[in-house]
């Protein structure tokens, strides 16, 4: 009798057991997300990913797109991006943004495979500032947005006239996105161009900065990849790496208009194990500068114009020691520039510019298509000196189109002459504002020339060298390496 009335009751518990099953079911979410929502704003551990840079004598891989459809109104639901709006950001184009920035980065650089996020749409004025390492691994910097300069001069502080966003002791470190670096140039442009011309009168230009900023600048670095972003309008020089080592610059675009002075594309010094590639520059001054301290250098696949075209120097100012070789320069188109290819050094410098290779070139209205210039001199006058940097092992091989002004200018040193130089398959032809056919002009050059070469004149231009000269550049060169 006891287990007859005993069953029922224990029938219904289970029947009541059963029926609260769903409910915790449908509770059991909501509580798990609220748990998992904590655990993730507590923490920045995440696994590796593997973000492209460039190690030395590698390739680079390029890192994966932020997944689609990712706002920068959802910055948690990726924890190692840090959005710059998350950190006080505006985006207006007229707050000052640099605290945001500083504050951004500090916290992506304690994070591996961080990236830092500059969102699309939206523009950050911000002021001169250093974002320096060392930083965890794989740092990625994606500008989907525009980032602006200070306008007025008057803004920058004295302190900060050097650069504009200086990267200083970053490793495995990326710079992409499809959005703008914006120098607003434009006053810095004006204040240099009033210099020039009212120079005399120093009372009028007692303000004038003697020192005009360059807009992304690497200090110290290693392994630092740029790719696909624009660079525009800076005050001087737009992309410079100093004293670094394994940089890759690819599928970037960099210009300003042909009236801003001493604006340099990219800029490389004391540089080793660089590629610059596949990249449009147009500014107004050298689009690709190579200066003391490169070696390893290879720049190819380049649309080239306006500006002043490919230069290695000007080297050893000032009596300096200057040091460039193994460079390689080749598949590249220059319009309407001032020089094509270019080697131009101090009198009274010291060192050797050696291994130099320029190859598969076209050119189009260039003014000077091929240049060495051991007599070179910014100034109204230069004092002559004997004394002079060595150059040995250049090669200018299918240097094609046409040149406004003349065709080739080798002009070096009476007591150091230039060396080994070789032209092949050179085919330069006057322009129709050229004013007509043009001679070579070559002076203490040594070297061979193979055929056919336009204009003729070029046979000639190399003169048959001994080793006596080969020994002069020797000499030079012991002081380099």
């Amino acid at each position: 009798m006891k287990q007859n009335r005993s069953f029922p009751l224990r029938q219904l518990l289970l029947v009541l057991l059963i029926a609260t099953v769903p409910m915790a079911a449908h509770i059991a979410p909501s509580e798990a997300k609220r748990s998992h929502s904590k655990k993730a704003s507590k923490s920045y551990k995440h696994p590796k990913r593997h973000h492209g840079r460039h190690p030395k004598g590698g390739h680079i891989t390029p890192a994966p797109p932020p997944p689609p459809g990712q706002g920068s109104d959802q910055p948690s639901d990726l924890p190692n991006v840090f959005d710059l709006l998350s950190y006080g950001a505006k985006g207006d184009g007229e707050s000052d943004d640099s605290k945001a920035l500083v504050a951004a980065w500090k916290a992506a650089c304690s994070v591996r495979s961080a990236t830092l996020r500059i969102p699309p749409e939206l523009k950050f004025l911000v002021k001169p500032v250093t974002l320096h390492g060392p930083c965890a691994s794989d740092i990625v910097l994606q500008i989907d947005g525009t980032l602006l300069a200070p306008r007025r001069i008057g803004s920058w502080p004295k302190s900060s006239r050097y650069q504009w966003l200086n990267f200083k002791w970053v490793n495995n470190f990326t710079i992409r996105g499809t959005g703008t670096v914006d120098g607003q140039g434009s006053n810095w442009w004006t204040w240099s161009l009033s210099y020039q011309m009212y120079s005399i009168n120093q009372r009028k230009m007692k303000h004038v900065p003697d020192m005009k900023p360059t807009a992304v600048r690497f200090y110290s670095s290693s392994n630092v990849t740029v790719r696909d972003i624009s660079i525009i309008n800076s005050p001087q020089c737009h992309l410079k790496f100093d004293s670094s080592d394994g940089v890759m610059v690819t599928n970037v675009t960099i210009s300003s208009p042909d009236s801003s002075p001493n604006t340099d594309g990219i800029h490389l010094q004391n540089t080793r194990d660089a590629e610059i590639e596949h990249s449009n520059i147009g500014c107004g001054d050298d689009c690709v500068s190579i200066q003391t301290g490169c070696s390893n250098v290879h720049v190819h696949h380049i649309n080239c114009g306006p500006g002043h075209g490919i230069s290695l120097g000007g080297l050893g100012k000032d009596k300096s020691m200057a040091c460039v070789s193994n460079v390689t320069v080749e598949n590249l188109s220059l319009q309407s520039t001032m020089y094509g290819l270019r080697i131009k050094t101090w009198q009274g410098g010291a060192g050797s510019v050696r291994n130099v290779s320029f190859s598969n070139v076209r050119v189009s209205e260039v003014k000077v298509p091929i240049a060495i210039d051991q007599y070179y001199c910014d100034k109204g006058h230069c004092k002559n000196q004997s004394e002079a940097v060595a150059v040995s092992g250049v090669k200018f091989d299918s240097v094609v189109g046409t040149y406004a002004s003349q065709p080739v200018y080798l002009a070096c040193s009476q007591d150091v002459p230039c060396t080994d130089v070789d032209m092949v398959g050179v085919q330069l032809t006057p322009a129709s504002n050229s004013g007509g056919l043009r001679e070579a002009l070559c002076y203490n050059s040594y070297g061979k020339s193979t055929g056919p070469l336009l204009p003729s004149s070029m046979d000639g231009c190399l003169r048959s060298q001994s080793d006596f000269l080969r020994r002069i550049a020797r000499s030079h060169d012991r002081g380099c390496w």
